[in-house]
Formats: C-alpha cells, sequence, structure tokens
C-alpha cells in the first residue's frame, strides 16, 4: 500500500497528521507482520522492499534508538543509507531548497532529525518526489507515537476505551502520542505544570482525529490524571535544546515525578512507558522503570518495527 505518490501528505511523513485513522491502522497492522516475520531474514516478504533505493540520515540531534533502528531497517529491507555530516546537509552552508534539490538527484528521501519542524517542510516543499520523515523535531516525534501505538496494542489488543495518563512536560512525544493514541480510540490525559502543558493546536487535532468516544483531558494535576489509569507515560523534563531550563524545571516537575506512590493510583493492571532515553530518579524511579509494569523496552524495540513498516509505506515501488 505504497503512499509515495501525489501530494505533499501522500510522500511524506512529518507529522502523526499526516496518517489518516485508517493509514495508522495499516501501518501497525504492517508493523506487527514485519515484526513477525524478522527471523526470516531474507526470507521474508519485505527483505527487498527497498532494493536499489538509497536514503538520507539527515541527524542535527544526537541520538542512539532513532538512528540504530532506521540504519537496521534499511538495510534489512534491502536498501541503502548515506550519512551526510549535518552542518553540511541541513542548510548551515547553504539553503535547505538547494540540499533537498541535490539529494533528490541522487537519493529517494531523507530521514531528518531536527529542531524547528519549519526546517522539515521547507526540504519536502523544496522538492517534487522526494520523501522526507521526521523522526524528531522539537515540535513532533511521529516515530515514537507508531512505535507506541504498536506496544499498547501488542499489551490490549484491542485499545479502544482504554486512559493513558501521560505526566511531564507537554512536549513533542506527548503531543505526536496524543494525536496517535486518540486515533485508535484511547482516551489520553495529559497532566503538566502550568505553563508546560500541550501545544493549544492538540484540542483541534483531538476533535478532528479522534475516533470511538476518546477524549482528550487536560490537568495539572498528576494524580487526579493517574487515578484508574491502565497505562502511565512520561519523558524527560528537559528536552534537547533546553539545557538552560533545568533547575528551573527539576523544580516545577518534581511532583510530577512517576513513582511507585504515583503509580498506586492507576489500574492495578497498569504499563509504564517513557520513549528514552530516562533520566532515572527525575521524572522517573528505578523501581518503576524495572517493574513488571514497564513496558519501554517493547517500545525501544518496536522502533525498527514501525520504522521498517513506514519505509515500505512511503518508498516500496
Amino acid at each position: 500500500m505504497p503512499r509515495a505518490a501525489g501530494s505533499l501528505k501522500d510522500r511524506c511523513f512529518l507529522s502523526v497528521l499526516d496518517f489518516e485513522p485508517d493509514d495508522l491502522e495499516h501501518c501497525l497492522a504492517l508493523s506487527a507482520e514485519v515484526k513477525r516475520d524478522r527471523p526470516l531474514g531474507k526470507e521474508a516478504p519485505t527483505s527487498a522492499a527497498l532494493q536499489g533505493t538509497y536514503i538520507a540520515l539527515l541527524f542535527e540531534k544526537p541520538s542512539l534508538r532513532t538512528r540504530s533502528t532506521f540504519e537496521i531497517a534499511i538495510r534489512e529491507l534491502g536498501g541503502n543509507f548515506i550519512d551526510p555530516d549535518a552542518d553540511v546537509a541541513l542548510g548551515k552552508r547553504e539553503s535547505l531548497a538547494d540540499v533537498g534539490r541535490s539529494l533528490e538527484r541522487w537519493v529517494a528521501g531523507a530521514v531528518v532529525r531536527t529542531y524547528e519542524q519549519s526546517r522539515l517542510l521547507d526540504l519536502a516543499l523544496a522538492t517534487s518526489s522526494f520523501r522526507v520523515i521526521n523522526a524528531l523535531s522539537n515540535e513532533e516525534h511521529p516515530c515514537q507515537a507508531l512505535a507506541d501505538c504498536l506496544t499498547l496494542k501488542e499489551r490490549w489488543e484491542d485499545p479502544r476505551g482504554r486512559i493513558v495518563a501521560f505526566v511531564g512536560d507537554g512536549n513533542n512525544v506527548a503531543t505526536s502520542f496524543t494525536q496517535a493514541a486518540l486515533m485508535l480510540g484511547v482516551h489520553v490525559r495529559v497532566a503538566t505544570p502550568d505553563g508546560f502543558e500541550l501545544p493549544a493546536s492538540v484540542d483541534a487535532d483531538a476533535v478532528r482525529v479522534a475516533r470511538y468516544g476518546a477524549e482528550l483531558t487536560r490537568y495539572h494535576d498528576p494524580v487526579d490524571a493517574v487515578r484508574g489509569a491502565d497505562a502511565v507515560y512520561t519523558d524527560v523534563w528537559t528536552s534537547m535544546g533546553r539545557e538552560a531550563e533545568v533547575a528551573l524545571r527539576r523544580r516545577l516537575f518534581a511532583p510530577y515525578q512517576v513513582n511507585d506512590t504515583l503509580m498506586a493510583h492507576a489500574a492495578p493492571d497498569v504499563c509504564f512507558l517513557h520513549c528514552l532515553p530516562a533520566h532515572r530518579g527525575e521524572e522517573v524511579t528505578d523501581r518503576v522503570m524495572d517493574s513488571p509494569a514497564s513496558v519501554v523496552f517493547d517500545q525501544a524495540e518496536n522502533r525498527l518495527h514501525t520504522q521498517k513498516a513506514l519505509l515500505v509505506m512511503l518508498f516500496e515501488d
């Protein structure tokens, strides 16, 4: 089910909102298939899906999980990648438009991890057939949301009507997860300190994309958000690029730490999610991270499978 033709939305994945709910369901179903088939190696049905395809990896921000899983995914699909220096490739030496027009002559698309979301759009708009995948920006992290959703579907099979409480910073991870979870019919509660809420635009997104009666509810009290929740999700308190705010954020976010006391307010079979890397002892305790409820390394594994599915959807001829 390739989508790499026609409009910008069809050839790029800059946001969860580039998917319709049916696209998300298809991606998750395909993710489950490629995960099941991975032990087949070169006998897997998708092992040549990107045969002869080159993809550029353009990373301004450091990465372990995103870089590793995209490199492995491209190789396991039969493709190859180039990895130019970010200082050269992301418009610091020349315009992004010129970068995109040059890359378009050599490779089929790019996986981009950058700061401003607008840079992704500029790169995509400068080209006519170039595929662009958002591997993280300050505003959104859609590839993480795909892995989160696969993890929850594995946990629950049918996630409709479940409740996930996101506790902490209303950041890029919270934004993309909220959008994707609502498409699956999951109720999302987001608890943040005053001034660190989800962007206001996410409320309008929620009305548009939510299915099966799913709702987004905002809180400032983490206990209210977590009460009865089927899953609790958190992320670091200080994202890359905001290091000057570390001391302030530690003080403001301290009541939002996910620990045994907070988790006790959730449902008895609650699971815990974190996109990683985690700052143990800050946003989450060791006891929660290493508890049987934790599915954080399932999320990390599923980055590989969901990104393989995404690459097939965007790049396979």
